[in-house]
């Protein structure tokens, strides 16, 4: 008896303590947020200013999961709860996740975005941040001024004799590398090779590759004297970066919302791109180059405002 009577005591006492862990658990969500990015600068910087300003604007303690590899991963890790908020870009959102094609100006895609992300994923966006971050198909400088091209059509004539470099999920997408070889008639020397984000500029500055999809705020373009071929045929939608936000968290945290809509329209082409080559020619740490920008714009309490 006495041993069934220990034995149920030592039962209630597991069950106690289960539930008070529970509790502690549920408590800890409940005053923490997680910010993802994905497997890029631009993104990461992106994050990282979410994450800043979120603190900085709130009492919630911000949980940071970067490098998140690609648009793919950051969606099905926000429709699974393990992160609340990341950096997206319309036209990716439009193409990439709802499988549309991009038809209309900047507002209609955003707008589009946004209705069909809340009905179909219970997901929202806050306002654009004030920048467009479109594919730019780079060439080196010194190539462009010898041959005089400034536009893919101009371009695709010498394709033929280039080798191309590509991340991996710009050969998958669909507004990616079939499509644009379509657009404008690209054939190229070889198979494009599949390269890490990271590594296009400098491989194309090497000789590596003779034409990279990269990103049109990207701070080495200027730095390495490559050329940014126009997209005279207007392949590419317009990619204006985001907030992508869980609607269950902003209900729980409206402060959240909040917080990040003061970002809208902060963040100029010129300033990304100048933000973007802290990083990636100045080598500095992500979290200085945030919290300058934070400071600069007036978003953080200690930042003198003129």
């Amino acid at each position: 008896m006495r041993a069934g009577l220990k034995l149920r005591a030592w039962w209630i006492l597991i069950a106690m303590m289960s539930a008070a862990l529970a509790t502690s658990c549920a408590s800890s969500h409940a005053n923490r947020i997680t910010i993802g990015s994905k497997n890029f600068t631009e993104s990461l910087l992106l994050g990282e200013i979410m994450a800043q300003q979120i603190e900085a604007h709130s009492q919630l303690k911000v949980e940071r999961r970067f490098y998140l590899a690609g648009t793919y991963i950051c969606q099905q890790a926000m429709l699974s709860g393990r992160i609340d908020v990341y950096p997206e870009y319309t036209g990716t959102a439009v193409t990439a996740i709802l499988k549309e094609k991009a038809i209309g100006d900047k507002g209609a895609i955003y707008q589009r975005v946004k209705n069909e992300y809340e009905r179909r994923f219970s997901l929202t966006l806050g306002p654009a941040l004030g920048f467009n971050d479109t594919f730019a198909m780079e060439i080196r400088g010194e190539e462009a001024r010898r041959l005089n091209v400034k536009t893919l059509s101009e371009a695709a004539a010498y394709a033929p004799q280039w080798r191309a470099g590509f991340g991996y999920e710009f050969m998958e997408r669909p507004d990616g590398y079939r499509g644009l070889a379509a657009a404008y008639g690209l054939h190229f020397a070889a198979t494009p090779r599949v390269m890490d984000l990271g590594l296009l500029a400098s491989a194309l500055k090497e000789h590596v590759i003779d034409i990279a999809a990269g990103n049109a705020t990207d701070g080495l373009i200027p730095a390495l004297d490559l050329f940014v071929l126009e997209d005279d045929r207007h392949y590419f939608p317009p990619y204006e970066a985001v907030a992508v936000m869980r609607q269950e968290m902003v209900r729980q945290h409206p402060e959240v919302a909040q917080s990040l809509a003061q970002l809208g329209g902060r963040i100029s082409d010129d300033e990304m791109r100048r933000m973007n080559y802290a990083l990636d020619g100045q080598h500095r740490d992500v979290k200085d180059v945030a919290r300058e920008f934070l400071q600069k714009t007036c978003q953080l309490p200690a930042a003198r405002c003129q």
